[in-house]
C-alpha cells in the first residue's frame, strides 16, 4: 500500500455498481466549499462544486423495496459533536489517500436530501484519536442524496480488518450505525464483525483509492 504524507491539505453489489459515482467525476468533484471546514483552503486539483453538480449523472433506477443497509456495532471509539466537514485530511497526515462517495437512498430508491452522515476511523497506523477530532467528522447529503468524503485508508489493529465507522440518519428518522469494509482484505475472513454486504467498491485513482457505497435507509 502506497504511503503518502499530506502537506496540504452493501448494500448489495448491484446497487453499488448501479449508483456508483464515476471515479473521474469523484476526483473532479468538490472545491473550496467542500473542504474549507477542515483545511481553511482548497487544494488546487479540485474543481468547483458547481462543476460537480453539473457533471454527475442522475441517480439510476434500482430495485424497489431493496434491503436496508445492515446495522453494525458502534464500537468503543465513537465521539459525538464532531466538526462538519467533508475532508479529514490534515498537514503531515500519513497514509494512502481515500475518497469515498455515493448516495443515501430510501428503500423505494428515492434520494434522501440532508441526510446526516457521521464518520470516524483509525489512522494509517491503526490508532483512533480519542482526545480530539482527528479523522472524525459529520456532513449532510446534497439535494440529490449524494455524499463525499476525503480521508486516508485506515490501518489495521488487533482483531479487526480495515473498516470505516459511520452513522447515517435520514431527517426525522432513526439512526443507522454501521461499518464499511474494503474488498480482498486478508483479514475479512477472520473478522467476526465483517459483513460482505458492507464492502465498498474500491478502485485505484491517480493519487490514492476511490471507493463508492450507497446507503439504504429503512424508510419508504
Amino acid at each position: 500500500m502506497t504511503e503518502r504524507i499530506f502537506t496540504g491539505l452493501t448494500r448489495r453489489a448491484f446497487v453499488r455498481l448501479c449508483l456508483a459515482v464515476p471515479a473521474p467525476l469523484a476526483l473532479a468533484g468538490y472545491g473550496a466549499a467542500a473542504v474549507v471546514g477542515a483545511r481553511g483552503e482548497a487544494p488546487a486539483w479540485l474543481a468547483g462544486p458547481t462543476a460537480h453538480a453539473q457533471e454527475l449523472a442522475p441517480t439510476p433506477a434500482c430495485s424497489d423495496a431493496d434491503d436496508a443497509t445492515p446495522a453494525q456495532t458502534e464500537g468503543p471509539y465513537f465521539k459525538p459533536s464532531t466538526p462538519e466537514r467533508t475532508s479529514l485530511l490534515e498537514p503531515g497526515m500519513g497514509g494512502t489517500r481515500l475518497i469515498v462517495s455515493g448516495y443515501v437512498l430510501t428503500r423505494a430508491c428515492q434520494p434522501v436530501a440532508r441526510a446526516l452522515l457521521d464518520f470516524w476511523q483509525a489512522d494509517a497506523a491503526g490508532a483512533y484519536d480519542n482526545a480530539g477530532y482527528r479523522l472524525r467528522a459529520h456532513q449532510f447529503t446534497d439535494e440529490a442524496g449524494r455524499y463525499y468524503l476525503e480521508t486516508v485508508v485506515p490501518g489495521l489493529y488487533t482483531g479487526r480488518t480495515r473498516h470505516l465507522h459511520v452513522k447515517v440518519q435520514a431527517p426525522n428518522q432513526p439512526v443507522l450505525t454501521t461499518q464499511l469494509y474494503f474488498p480482498d482484505e486478508p483479514r475479512n475472513a477472520r473478522d467476526g464483525i465483517f459483513n460482505r454486504a458492507l464492502v465498498m467498491s474500491v478502485t485505484d485513482g491517480a493519487d490514492g483509492k476511490l471507493a463508492t457505497f450507497n446507503f439504504v435507509a429503512n424508510v419508504r
